[in-house]
């Protein structure tokens, strides 16, 4: 999970963010990842920016995204991780 048991970096906050907005993250690591928190304005702000949009757009499914949209989604992360 984290460099250490009690501090976890911004990438690893962007790596479990979603298990943690899920509410599957384990409860320890939700600990380390709340600490982070409040400590990283940044990181604070990008989670809270996640939960608006999450409650805002509610659950889009797959067939609600045109293809052109998907597939230039698609085409933004691939770019992305290869950054």
């Amino acid at each position: 999970m984290a460099e250490s048991a009690d501090h976890i970096t911004c990438m690893e906050v962007v790596e479990l963010v979603n298990d943690y907005l899920e509410r599957t993250l384990p409860p320890d690591e939700v600990t380390v990842f709340e600490q982070h928190l409040n400590f990283c304005d940044g990181c604070d702000l990008y989670v809270e920016q996640l939960k608006r949009t999450v409650e805002t757009v509610g659950e889009i499914r797959e067939d609600d995204v045109p293809a052109e949209a998907k597939e230039r989604l698609l085409s933004a992360f691939r770019d992305w991780k290869r950054s």
